[in-house]
């Protein structure tokens, strides 16, 4: 359960509003990514995140190279200049060295927490290792005005469920990205599908590109 009180301009309190949030949600397309993986191919996996036991167990079922990024790293984002900040997010990505382009991206909850300039910094720097029609999973706050503080602790519990770890934390506002600023912020993707889930985030997939197949 979290809650939040509103206060208008003059600073006179109102009501105090009460809501619950799912810890545990279904997620339907990334679901039909697991899905893809059980294709007989090798495929390769960029997450975004940090290193979850959860994660590479799912991902080990499969004939995946799982590469990891690490990229939920600022408590403070709003405080550190936009350039600086997406540099060293870029840097980071592109220290993971090898041939085989990605087929795979999982950014989480992770593009709320950028600034428009910064996704697009990110997310071409993403496009680089992408092969084309590589898809890229992403949720996005979109019917909550408020959104946790930081990037939320989100680990599969199976093929189609995700489960938040995380604790209480003090909230920030959501950006609330439409589908069109997204594609905006995002040069050589487009959005494949989106399904709004029970938690009140939007679960997308974009492409990258034209598939090779």
């Amino acid at each position: 359960m979290r809650a939040h009180s509103v206060s208008d301009p003059l600073g006179a309190a109102t009501a105090r509003v009460q809501f619950e949030t799912p810890r545990t949600v279904n997620v339907p397309l990334f679901r039909s990514l697991i899905e893809v993986l059980d294709q007989d191919r090798r495929w390769v996996v960029l997450d975004l995140g940090p290193a979850r036991p959860q994660t590479v167990a799912l991902l080990g079922r499969f004939r995946c190279r799982l590469d990891i990024a690490d990229l939920m790293l600022a408590d403070s984002l709003a405080d550190t200049d936009d350039r600086v900040l997406a540099g060293e997010l870029a840097a980071q990505l592109g220290a993971i060295q090898h041939p085989e382009p990605t087929d795979i991206a999982l950014c989480w909850d992770f593009l709320n927490y950028l600034e428009p300039g910064q996704i697009t910094t990110l997310m071409r720097s993403v496009a680089a290792r992408c092969r084309p029609g590589a898809l890229v999973h992403a949720l996005i706050v979109y019917s909550d005005r408020l959104m946790q503080q930081c990037p939320a602790q989100l680990v599969p519990i199976d093929e189609g469920r995700l489960f938040n770890r995380s604790t209480a934390k003090p909230e920030r506002i959501a950006p609330r990205y439409s589908p069109e600023e997204l594609c905006n912020c995002m040069p050589g993707f487009s959005v494949e599908r989106a399904r709004l889930l029970t938690n009140g985030m939007q679960e997308y997939l974009f492409r990258f590109g034209q598939s090779d197949d």
